[in-house]
């Protein structure tokens, strides 16, 4: 099953070829229902509804992130890096040292004990990119501060959580995503990624209800005046993770700041797929596309540049 919603309202059910839509609900909603009665999300979601053309609504602009929280400060942006096999090898290039560089080490660590056969295994990469203003929805623009010296793709699947009563976790599905971040700015110095990863990411279309597939095989491109200047093929899923999903779950988990009643969380799992490795330099009016067969619909954000203003310095109010 998947799930889309609406930015006017309304989610709108997929099953196989089969499209409907339940109005006046979101995905938000139902989810926290199904956590309140203790049941399955399938089981809450009313019959009935609509057909429509999921396609053509996302044509016309009309879907919005799959799950949002009604208040955008409590939906928490966040993923690890480093967890794909093949991941470190763009980011070594970047950090290059004698020897192994940090990127490289983290990356063995993650083969060697990403997948336990039980109990905890070792902690990933973490980071931090923003709360729900910063979640843009398909078709909408990713914005590139004027301070920023790139602004590129990674191609990702999210895992989306709502944090039940008692402080409890729960899947609700996952997404694509584009983890769009500052990759020039990374490579002057590792210790400058925070910085690079406070940037918008988009979500979507349509949400994977259910366990993630163990081998995804999708497609990121980057189109110019509607020709791709970047092709490649992006591999997700623990058969080309070097963690499990159920280890990069848990060190995110484990922080009581995270497992607050209420809030939303989405977790982006990492890429090996970067088209700034290749050297693409991207423009604004650049496209970016992201695809999965299991994931229904293709993830599309055009690239937008900030307001020059944004570069003078800010002034704080003392009060």
């Amino acid at each position: 099953m998947h799930l889309s919603q609406l930015k006017s309202g309304g989610v709108v059910v997929r099953v196989d070829t089969t499209t409907r839509l339940i109005p006046g609900v979101t995905i938000f909603d139902l989810a926290s229902e199904a956590i309140r009665a203790q049941r399955s999300l399938l089981s809450v979601i009313p019959k009935g509804g609509e057909e429509v053309d999921l396609p053509a609504l996302a044509a016309q602009g009309k879907l919005d992130v799959p799950l949002r929280h009604p208040e955008p400060a409590r939906m928490f942006l966040t993923g690890t890096g480093l967890t794909h096999t093949g991941s470190a090898s763009a980011r070594d290039a970047m950090h290059a040292t004698e020897g192994l560089s940090d990127s490289m080490k983290m990356f063995r660590m993650g083969l060697e004990g990403g997948k336990p056969a039980q109990g905890v295994g070792v902690q990933p990469e973490w980071f931090y990119k923003g709360t729900g203003v910063q979640a843009v929805a398909p078709g909408d623009p990713l914005t590139s501060p004027a301070f920023a010296l790139d602004g590129g793709e990674e191609p990702e699947i999210a895992g989306f959580y709502i944090i039940g009563p008692g402080g409890v976790p729960h899947r609700v599905g996952f997404s694509l995503a584009n983890e769009f971040s500052d990759h020039v700015t990374e490579r002057i110095n590792y210790l400058f990624l925070a910085h690079s990863k406070l940037r918008p990411a988009s979500f979507g279309p349509e949400l994977l209800v259910g366990d993630l597939p163990p081998d995804i095989r999708g497609t990121s491109r980057i189109l110019r005046n509607g020709a791709p200047i970047f092709q490649a093929e992006f591999l997700s899923g623990e058969a080309n993770m070097s963690h499990s999903i159920a280890n990069l779950e848990h060190h995110h988990f484990k922080y009581a700041t995270f497992c607050q009643p209420g809030d939303l969380h989405v977790h982006m799992f990492g890429t090996a797929t970067l088209s700034f490795a290749q050297g693409v330099q991207t423009e604004p009016g650049d496209v970016f596309e992201i695809s999965a067969p299991e994931f229904g619909l293709p993830l599309s954000n055009p690239l937008a540049a900030g307001r020059e203003d944004a570069t003078r310095p800010v002034a704080v109010s003392v009060l």
